[in-house]
């Protein structure tokens, strides 16, 4: 039997799971931590080149500075030396899944929405990394993961530079560096590139992921650099019916050849993609497509291109070009003319609206206080919180507590900006992540991708959510935690004992149930007679103390008081049939007397009338007096 190589005496190599440029990832396995691994080991034949080795550790160090859930972690990095030479690695977390270039050779194209949505998070993910002082620089199908639960691990940091460092585009033969299908046109002229590079790149992906095809194709990466500079691409929409007007213009935005019109960060053209998602109106500018260009003027669809304006093949004589460039030229103005118009009546339809723009709000100053203080604050300031960065620190007073925000305290937003947090940890120590509501799974992993090491217990407590989900964390998110020391989860039973609200008004009653966290839906009401006072609660189920779940149907018994009973007509009647229609009824407290007065209209010792009269409405305990006809006196 073959033994496994082992990388640095912890790291046992397997299988191939992918071979790039200039390396290839193997299945490894943490023999310390008892944990798989995917290994990057720079191929033998390039492991000799300083130019290759610098890139190689450039790819380590920017993706060990990047912590998020989107980005794929980097555990360590190192040289395993043999008596041929040195082996430069990287160990990185192991994601189960396949790439987006997968996905695309199987389905050819994604649903509208779905598509949507990967790139948004794949938005989050680069507005991390530049927020970081890292920019990707090669986007691509192929560097997006999507595990079996469809969340997105943007990986291959390869040629990813520093934002102060990015001007090198170029390596020392001239070829540029990226993906010739998805570079930005700054990329392809050997330029400086920052952020907004990443975006025109991700907007190549998404076209790709809604249309099937790149925006550019062609014989070599020359060709396809040189449509990137000075080709527009064709509009998705004419390719795939199903793209709405909305994602139109977002791609067109964020693949815009001037930087200075794209979207400025991966962050806004997160949140266009977020609002078309929610059917709210984009920030990107409408795109007039061919169709409506062709209607103003009445002119036959053939006359041009689903890319443009068609080519010049059959406008062979002078005259003719000359007709076709005052065509062009009408069509422009009037296309001016409607989209102002357009605009016109946006605005008059709007007038009585809410302002659109977001209201600016002050980021608070927040630096020095605990994490959990400065969360509050942040939210209740109308912002989000952002994504935590831990930054370890021999001070303690600084551990625990917030070094930095971005954007800075004080600075004006708009409400719902995300505020990213720095938090200073001790020395070989983590903040513990927001895990609540994970699954236990989950939670292991987030701690693991924030570099935890420790053990993880859990414990049962009674909650509402789901079974298995985490309710609670010890320590608390935010706060330190050795990496090798110990997190408690505290994981769902899915049930509650039922509380006790017998003998409490309705209204007091349903109110106690939600507050535990039962939904007035699951609630049903039953009013019952009784003796109760009118309008609480004689019974529930489940009984009090029994279990109960979110899903469980719980039944209020509520007393509507006493019955009445409607005092029948008995005038007439004789004492037996009256005391049988009296208890017929329900009464059962039953007296009688006879009459001083002497009635004429009824017999002798029949009922002459009730005490409570006949047809009041009485509790069934009410004494029903019975008066009768006196006997006839005997004739002397």
């Amino acid at each position: 039997m073959t033994t496994p190589q082992v990388l640095g005496e912890r790291y046992e190599i397997g299988g191939v799971l992918g071979r790039g440029g200039m390396a290839e990832v193997h299945h490894g396995r943490d023999l310390r931590l008892g944990r798989e691994v995917a290994v990057k080991v720079l191929r033998h034949d390039l492991a000799r080149d300083p130019s290759f080795q610098v890139r190689f550790r450039r790819e380590a160090q920017a993706s060990a500075s990047l912590n998020h859930p989107a980005i794929v972690a980097v555990y360590d990095t190192g040289e395993d030396r043999t008596p041929t030479g040195a082996t430069p690695y990287i160990v990185m977390e192991y994601v189960e899944g396949e790439t987006l270039r997968d996905v695309l050779r199987r389905e050819g194209r994604l649903p509208i929405e779905r598509a949507m949505s990967l790139a948004a998070d794949i938005c989050g993910a680069l507005d991390f990394s530049h927020r970081n002082g890292i920019v990707h620089r090669d986007v691509k199908p192929g560097n997006v993961m999507i595990t079996p639960q469809g969340t997105v691990k943007v990986m291959d940091f390869g040629i990813a530079r520093a934002v102060s460092d990015s001007a090198a585009t170029m390596t020392s033969t001239a070829a540029v560096i990226g993906t010739a299908q998805y570079l930005s046109p700054e990329q392809a002229r050997g330029e400086s590139v920052d952020a907004r590079s990443d975006v025109y790149s991700l907007g190549c992906l998404l076209y790709e992921l809604v249309t099937g095809a790149p925006p550019f194709t062609g014989d070599s990466p020359v060709s396809v650099a040189y449509q990137h500079v000075r080709e527009d691409p064709r509009l998705p929409s004419s390719i795939n019916p199903d793209v709405p007007p909305e994602l139109d213009a977002i791609l067109l935005k964020a693949m815009s050849k001037n930087p200075a019109n794209r979207y400025q960060s991966a962050a806004d053209m997160r949140n266009d993609l977020l609002r078309a998602l929610a059917g709210q109106r984009v920030e990107a500018t409408p795109v007039m497509g061919d169709a409506e260009k062709t209607a103003i003027i009445g002119a036959p669809v053939g006359g041009y291109g689903s890319s443009g304006y068609g080519s010049d093949d059959d406008w062979d004589d002078e005259q003719a070009r000359k007709r076709k460039r005052r065509i062009i030229a009408i069509v422009s103005v009037l296309a001016v003319l409607l989209l102002g118009g357009v605009i016109a009546a946006a605005i008059a339809m709007n007038a009585d609206d809410d302002p659109v723009a977001a209201q600016q709000v002050e980021v608070p100053a927040v630096v020095g206080q605990p994490v959990a203080e400065a969360e509050q604050a942040i939210t209740d300031a109308g912002l989000e919180v952002g994504d935590t960065t831990d930054q370890p620190t021999t001070n303690p007073a600084e551990q625990g507590t917030v070094l930095q925000t971005t954007p800075a305290g004080g600075v004006l937003v708009d409400g719902g900006t995300s505020v990213g947090l720095v938090v200073g940890v001790a020395p070989d120590a983590i903040t513990v992540p927001s895990l609540v509501n994970f699954t236990e799974q989950q939670a292991r992993e987030a701690l693991t991708r924030a570099g935890f090491t420790g053990s993880v217990d859990t414990r049962e407590e009674d909650s509402l959510q789901d079974e298995g989900t985490v309710v609670s964390v010890s320590p608390a998110s935010g706060e330190s935690v050795a990496v090798d020391g110990t997190v408690e989860l505290g994981l769902s039973t899915g049930t509650i004992a039922m509380p006790d609200v017998t003998g409490r008004p309705q209204a007091e009653a349903i109110a106690t149930l939600t507050d535990a966290g039962f939904t007035e839906a699951q609630i049903t009401v039953e009013e019952i007679d009784s003796d109760a006072p009118e309008g609480t609660v004689v019974s529930t189920t489940p009984t009090p103390a029994s279990p109960a779940s979110a899903g469980s149907r719980i039944v209020l018994q509520v007393s509507g008081g006493v019955a009445q009973l409607t005092v029948p007509n008995l005038r007439g009647q004789s004492r037996e049939a009256a005391e049988a229609n009296l208890r017929a009824v329900g009464f059962t407290n039953i007296q009688f007397s006879d009459s001083d007065v002497l009635d004429p209209g009824v017999g002798p010792g029949q009922v002459v009338s009730t005490e409570p009269a006949a047809g009041t409405p009485q509790p069934p305990t009410t004494t029903i007096a019975v008066i009768l006809n006196p006997q006839a006196p005997d004739a002397d």
